[in-house]
């Protein structure tokens, strides 16, 4: 299988020969490639999405919306191929990834209705022969990057945003990952999307964002992914006085209060760190427990993680696959080693699984100092790092104590504390007592390092419009 681009409203392999190849993370096996754009297929790319960017503008938000609702159908009807088109390039469980297509869906479907509300406003002149109006407008042809740990929903939020603004888009997709999101834009064909709309290209991350990025035909860049990353892309963008939205690295603090149901917490605690096997941008990571309830919850907690079946992600009972790719295996290992090395205590797991794949143990890390990288730098891996706190004061101040501000996550059933917690975290997100993010209507996105603007909720729609205003002397 070679996964192909999307250009102009056609599927190509490209003018050139260079080719990726795409791996099983289950085995570490090659399982087929991906086409790399070069810089004739760019070109074809950005003068397929300016001349579609002007059809799709002209359409009515209205018919824009039937168009999209028909392509989050489709992928409904295509969710079991995603999903394992996405178990196979990346490896987490089969049903977890038959949920992120559901979801994604979901974010069609809310875009577009959201598009038809896209309102503006009059204002009241001080004349009574003027009118005055602001318009909401799309900003134009988008370039689009998006990461390999969810394939579909991470695309999804751009393409659905952009599309519903009235946007056109060139998605840069992973190429660890290609199948699931030529699958995503299939079904945005499939639903008549016109030509030049959506385009989807795959390549050398570095050499495409530098060539569409600078060129006036991109209105707007949308990036998720590492920090040092993001600084290098914002700069490219700002240099060229383009709009811009980040969804960058976290590093989530969990903080457990000791008015808790440690049990329910616990259970609550270890879906939400090992989904996806911890690679995931809004996974807690610092688990700060209160003393009177830390042994009980670590104990809870560690417990929980040994018991967790790993497998390939298409077996059955599995609950947490491998990692995506050897990288990451290293990556982990490092961070555990240096932990220990610096006096942390394995609690549970701490090693790689075998030698077939990439498979790494659910960890628990006790006794670690703020010294160690874990405490300072994304893990991006199943690693949970405990630590107590005595007073509510300590827990908020190591909760802030990093640049990172994407998501954090509390316990507690005290309303004073729920309420300081909501005002005192420093982070775009903040969940209380459940894992409630990331849903279609809801904003997405962090503050500090961890970047800028939202995607989801009526806040990644407006990241695609622009006000204009309209002054009119009738008399």
């Amino acid at each position: 299988m070679t996964a192909s681009l999307f250009i102009d409203g056609r599927w190509t392999a490209g003018s050139g020969t260079r080719r990726g190849t795409v791996f099983d993370p289950a085995t570490g096996a090659a399982t087929g490639e991906v086409a790399f754009a070069e810089k004739a297929d760019l070109d074809a790319a950005l003068a397929a999405a300016q001349k579609g960017f002007e059809v799709w503008r002209a359409t009515s938000p209205f018919e824009r919306g039937k168009v999209m609702r028909k392509a989050a159908d489709a992928l409904r009807a295509h969710a079991d191929e995603a999903a394992q088109a996405i178990t196979r390039e990346q490896g987490k469980p089969v049903g977890e990834a038959k949920i992120e297509v559901m979801i994604s869906a979901d974010h069609i479907d809310w875009n577009a209705e959201e598009g038809r509300r896209a309102y503006g406003r009059l204002i009241p002149a001080r004349s009574a022969s003027v009118t005055q109006a602001v318009v909401m407008e799309p900003v134009g042809p988008v370039a689009a990057f998006s990461p390999w740990n969810f394939p579909v929903s991470q695309l999804v939020r751009k393409l659905a945003g952009a599309l519903a603004a009235g946007c056109s888009i060139i998605a840069k997709a992973p190429e660890e990952t290609p199948t699931s999101a030529m699958i995503l834009v299939k079904c945005f064909e499939e639903a008549g999307v016109p030509a030049g709309v959506v385009n989807l290209v795959f390549g050398v991350p570095a050499e495409i964002s530098e060539y569409l990025i600078p060129s006036r035909v991109i209105r707007k860049m949308s990036f998720t992914g590492s920090v040092p990353v993001g600084r290098h892309l914002a700069a490219l963008t700002a240099q060229h006085l383009k709009r811009m939205t980040l969804e960058l690295g976290g590093h989530a603090p969990l903080i457990v209060c000791d008015d808790v149901d440690v049990a329910l917490a616990a259970k609550t605690s270890l879906a939400m760190k090992f989904r996806n096997a911890g690679q995931v941008c809004i996974s807690p990571t610092r688990f700060l427990v209160q003393d009177a309830v830390y042994d009980r919850f670590v104990d809870a907690f560690a417990e929980g993680a040994a018991a967790l079946k790993v497998g390939a992600g298409m077996a059955e009972g599995t609950q947490m696959g491998p990692l995506a790719n050897g990288r990451r295996v290293d990556a982990i290992e490092g961070f555990v080693r240096d932990a220990v090395e610096h006096g942390a205590t394995v609690r549970t797991g701490g090693e790689r699984i075998g030698n077939q794949g990439y498979f790494f143990q659910p960890t628990v890390l006790t006794d670690v100092p703020l010294s160690a990288r874990i405490q300072n730098e994304e893990p991006f891996g199943p690693v949970a790092v405990m630590s107590r706190f005595g007073n509510l004061d300590q827990a908020v101040k190591e909760a802030n104590r990093l640049d990172f501000g994407l998501a954090a996550y509390a316990f507690t059933t005290r309303a004073d504390r729920v309420n300081r917690l909501s005002r005192e975290v420093e982070s775009g997100m903040v969940s209380i007592n459940h894992a409630g993010l990331a849903m279609p209507e809801t904003p997405f996105g962090g503050i500090k390092d961890s970047g800028q603007g939202s995607e989801g909720g009526i806040e990644g729609l407006n990241a695609y419009l622009q006000p204009k205003f309209v002054s009119v002397q009738t008399g």
